[in-house]
């Protein structure tokens, strides 16, 4: 029995000491400290985790980053790239499935590697590892991608650095920036596809049983070009949920939408329902935005329209001062931008007299 005791209080003693070990390490500072840089296009994030080298007077490119791929000496890789920093992995993490330099890559975290390349070129490999220490257990059967990339000389960086130098609405350049040389690769994203499946699965949600989801959703795939979509939306904010009914902003939009499909009739036949809805700002906004399609007769006669139902606000009479002037009636648009003048608050004065003076001298004021 005595034996079984000692035995277990050995075990036991063991147990405590591993726990110790494994729960009592010390937090220090590492030599090549870690740093993360984000960049979002459109609801897409890319954040870069990595470690940051300093140059220290030494020489970087071809010695201390050996060009190509080499047998670090440590580790199961006899063919490692460089790790593209410091200590662990560097990674990169795409929220959705995106494009490097042209190349599909799906949403995901991926171990970020370099092979440099003696003539000013670079591969840059994205790996499915992304927990292995540096590259010296790198395994070219892992890579998830790989692309090639011009390098360019830039000013001196000492410490190594990941930033996103330029950025577009659906697309963002990555790069590393290292003593004197750069390494860039682009990034695109389709933000509209993203966006609107997403917005799909939201209107399933919760989401979906507000009226005014039903716009948004609406209005932006309209303003991404999918008309079809567009119509759908904003027909279920019209009508046919226990949520929907008719507003200007609903038939206003599907105004807009059947204009774009070149339903005309369609279209004109709408504006007359949402004119009836709208206050006197939004008709006067309603009346440009047919100006601008070209619907000039129609705008002339929702403007007059306008004035009747909401006599002293000065907006209606701006407004039909436009549509005159889009009809090239300048004699008719000075009367209404007079009109207007006499109702307008001083903060907008201004903008009226430039208006008036424009159709004096017989010029457009849309």
């Amino acid at each position: 029995m005595k034996q079984f005791n000692r035995i277990t209080t050995f075990v036991a003693s063991a147990m405590m000491l591993l726990t110790i070990q494994m729960n009592g390490q010390l937090k220090t500072p590492e030599a090549s400290q870690r740093a993360k840089v984000s960049q979002r296009v459109g609801i897409t994030d890319i954040i870069i985790d990595y470690g940051r080298p300093s140059v220290k007077e030494r020489k970087v490119w071809g010695e201390l980053v050996p060009y190509g791929y080499n047998n670090l000496g440590f580790g199961t890789s006899t063919t490692a790239p460089w790790r593209a920093g410091a200590n662990q992995n560097s990674t990169i993490e795409f929220s959705h499935d995106v494009k490097v330099e042209g190349k599909d890559i799906k949403a995901g975290l991926y171990g970020l590697h370099i092979a440099l390349k003696e003539n000013g070129g670079a591969t840059v490999i994205f790996s499915k590892n992304s927990t292995s220490w540096g590259s010296y257990f790198y395994e070219e059967k892992e890579d998830a991608l790989r692309v090639d990339v011009q390098t360019k000389e830039t000013a001196h960086t000492e410490t190594l650095l990941f930033l996103f130098p330029s950025f577009e609405a659906n697309s963002t350049i990555a790069a590393l920036r290292w003593e004197k040389k750069e390494i860039p690769f682009k990034i695109e994203v389709n933000v509209s596809d993203i966006v609107l499946k997403g917005i799909k699965d939201d209107l399933r949600s919760n989401a979906g049983f507000t009226q005014s989801n039903w716009d948004n959703a609406a209005n932006y795939a309209f303003n991404a070009g999918d008309t079809d979509q567009a119509l759908e939306w904003i027909n279920a904010s019209i009508s046919g949920n226990f949520f929907s009914k008719e507003t200007f902003g609903n038939l206003s939009l599907k105004s807009q939408i059947l204009g774009k499909q070149g339903k005309a009739q369609e279209a004109m036949a709408i504006v007359d329902k949402a004119a009836a809805l709208g206050n006197a700002s939004e008709v006067f906004q309603l009346g440009n935005g047919l100006i601008g399609q070209g619907q000039k007769d129609k705008a002339l006669e929702v403007l007059k329209n306008n004035v009747k139902n909401n006599k002293g606000i000065w907006p209606s009479n701006y407004g039909l001062a436009r549509a005159y002037s889009a009809k090239g009636d300048y004699k008719n648009a000075i009367k209404s931008i007079n009109v207007a003048l006499g109702n307008a608050p001083d903060r907008f004065k201004g903008r009226l007299s430039g208006d008036l003076e424009k159709l004096k001298k017989g010029e457009d004021i849309n």
